[in-house]
C-alpha cells in the first residue's frame, strides 16, 4: 500500500516505524497503516565483508549457460552427506539419474541448437580475448534470434560468427570481419549477410564502426609510442570532420593514419608491416594515405 498523504490532516509528513511496522502521520500522530511487511533481510551486516557473506540471494542468471544456470547438478563424488562412501549399488542409480538428468536438460532441438551455440560462442570469444560481459550480450542476442525464428535453415556457426561481431560493433570493441572469419572458420561474405539479415530482423541501432578504436590496437602490434597513436588519432578525428572516411573501410583508413602518423613522428613503418598488422593489403594503405593526404594537405613524403 503506497499512501502519499495522511487521510486524517492532510499531512506529507509520514514516518516508517520499521520495530512496530507502521507509518505514522508526524503531524497529528494518525497511525496511517499498520503490520507493514519488511522486504529487506532477516540479518545486519556492518560491512560489505559481512554483507556478501550473509545474502542468499543465489548465483546470478547466466545467459552463456544453456539453462542460464538454474539447474541442479548431480556431481561425481558418490560420497554421501557424511563424506563417506556410498554402495556400489546406489553408485549405479546415481550413474542412470546423472545420464538421464542430462539428457533431460537438452531434450528439444532448440536446446541442443543452444548448447552447441553457446559452446561455439565461448571458443570464439576466447581467441578475441573477449569480456564476460561482451559473452553475456552475445549470448542474449542469440537467444532472442531463436525466439524470432531466425536460425532456421543457417549455419549455426555463422549466426554465432554474425552476433559477435554485432555485439563487438554495438559495444565500440575493434574486432574486424576478417578476424572473426579466421577464428569461426566462416566466410566473411557469409558472416556479412547473416549480420544484415539479424541487424534487420532484430532492428538493431548499431553504430559505425569508429576507425580510431583500431589505432591502439596497430599501434602496440608495430611496437609504436604513444606519440604515434595520438599522431594517428588526431589525423582521423580530421577526416572524420570533412567526411572522407564514408563509403571506406575503417581498419584500412586507421591502417594509413597510424602508417602517417609513424612517418611524421620519426618511427616509420613499412606499408607491408602495417597491412600485416591491419590485415588489409597495401594497395588499400596507399590508397587511403593519398587521399588523407591529399585532402588534409600534408606536408610529408614518403
Amino acid at each position: 500500500m503506497t499512501v502519499e498523504k495522511c487521510p486524517e490532516c492532510g499531512g506529507r509528513k509520514l514516518v516508517h516505524d520499521h520495530e512496530k511496522g507502521e507509518l505514522i502521520c508526524t503531524e497529528c500522530g494518525l497511525i496511517v497503516d499498520e503490520n507493514i511487511a519488511d522486504a529487506g533481510p532477516e540479518w545486519r551486516a556492518f560491512d560489505s565483508e559481512q554483507r556478501d557473506k550473509r545474502a542468499r540471494g543465489g548465483a546470478p542468471v547466466k545467459y552463456m549457460r544453456p539453462n542460464k544456470g538454474l539447474v541442479t547438478e548431480i556431481d561425481q563424488y558418490n560420497r554421501d552427506i557424511r563424506g563417506s562412501k556410498i554402495s556400489s549399488k546406489k553408485q549405479a542409480q546415481l550413474y542412470r539419474m546423472r545420464k538421464w538428468h542430462k539428457r533431460a536438460s537438452i531434450a528439444s532441438s532448440m536446446e541442443r541448437n543452444l548448447a552447441i551455440a553457446l559452446s561455439e560462442l565461448d571458443r570464439i570469444a576466447s581467441y578475441l580475448g573477449l569480456p564476460d560481459s561482451i559473452r553475456e550480450a552475445a549470448a542474449l542476442m542469440y537467444r532472442k534470434c531463436i525466439e524470432k525464428g531466425l536460425i532456421r535453415g543457417r549455419l549455426i556457426e555463422s549466426v554465432v560468427a554474425a552476433v559477435i561481431y554485432a555485439i563487438c560493433r554495438e559495444y565500440g570493441i575493434p574486432r574486424t570481419l576478417d578476424e572473426i572469419s579466421e577464428i569461426s572458420g566462416v566466410e566473411k561474405k557469409e558472416i556479412g549477410r547473416t549480420y544484415r539479415f539479424i541487424s534487420h530482423e532484430l532492428e538493431l541501432k548499431v553504430p559505425l564502426t569508429d576507425p580510431t578504436h583500431y589505432v591502439p590496437r596497430f599501434s602496440s602490434a608495430l611496437k609504436l609510442s604513444g606519440k604515434v597513436q595520438e599522431k594517428a588519432i588526431e589525423l582521423l578525428k580530421k577526416a572524420i570532420s570533412k567526411g572522407l572516411i564514408s563509403g571506406r573501410g575503417p581498419t584500412g583508413v586507421a591502417a594509413a593514419a597510424v602508417y602517417i602518423a609513424s612517418a611524421v613522428e620519426g618511427e616509420r613503418r613499412t606499408q607491408k608491416e602495417v597491412a600485416d598488422v591491419a590485415g588489409v593489403t597495401e594497395v588499400t594503405i596507399r590508397n587511403r594515405y593519398r587521399e588523407l593526404k591529399k585532402e588534409l594537405n600534408l606536408k610529408i613524403a614518403l
